[in-house]
């Protein structure tokens, strides 16, 4: 008889995690049975509701977890221009989407949970985010409402359009993609009054 391999603590948890994003990922929410979980990796329940009591807790730190990896993947690279920021923070978001699919599919569940813990967990991936590029479009200033809201809307769309080019579509080569949703930012920058333009628009849609 095979002897099982003894894990650490830590490799027991994201050995759970790794087995419980197959199942998040491919069903709804309500038909996931964690049990299952406990069944795959042949330990027993016990051992997993110590890790997870519960499975609103399990998907919360299968969400934090792909969170904190797709924050990671969209480092910033401060050392070049504005428009080479948005290409290259596009494209290793889509190339992240497309080398983890679970995860993206996790975070795309769980936006449809309408589960107050999950949709903070997203809240602050979103406002991670937000953050990074309204510090590259008004550097050191205050954000226009509407330019807040324009970048917060672009953020939503290229949520949907990665997941859906990931498990979709991936045959449609990234820098179309890339440069589609680039030009849906631009676009949305350029609908702005005035006074909500960023000062680094032009070098957007120039280089």
């Amino acid at each position: 008889m095979a002897t099982r391999t003894r894990l650490s603590p830590e490799q027991r948890r994201a050995q759970l995690l790794h087995l419980g994003a197959q199942l998040f990922a491919t069903q709804p929410y309500e038909d996931v049975h964690i049990e299952r979980v406990a069944e795959m990796a042949e330990v027993s329940r016990g051992l997993l509701y110590h890790y997870f009591p519960n499975k609103r807790a399990f998907f919360a730190a299968l969400l934090a977890q792909a969170a904190e990896q797709l924050a990671q993947a969209t480092t910033p690279k401060p050392d070049v221009g504005p428009r080479e920021q948005l290409l290259d923070g596009v494209e290793s978001y889509l190339r992240h989407c497309a080398a983890n699919r679970l995860g993206v599919s996790t975070i795309h569940r769980g936006a449809a949970s309408g589960d107050p813990e999950i949709e903070a967990i997203l809240e602050e991936s979103t406002r991670l985010h937000e953050e990074r590029i309204l510090a590259v479009l008004v550097p050191g200033q205050e954000p226009h409402p509407l330019l807040t809201l324009a970048v917060r809307g672009w953020l939503l769309h290229l949520r949907t359009v990665g997941h859906e080019w990931a498990t979709t579509a991936p045959d449609v080569p990234v820098d179309e993609v890339r440069d589609m949703c680039a030009g849906a930012l631009v676009g949305a920058l350029e609908a702005l009054p005035p006074e909500g333009r960023p000062a680094v628009l032009a070098s957007l849609i120039s280089g």
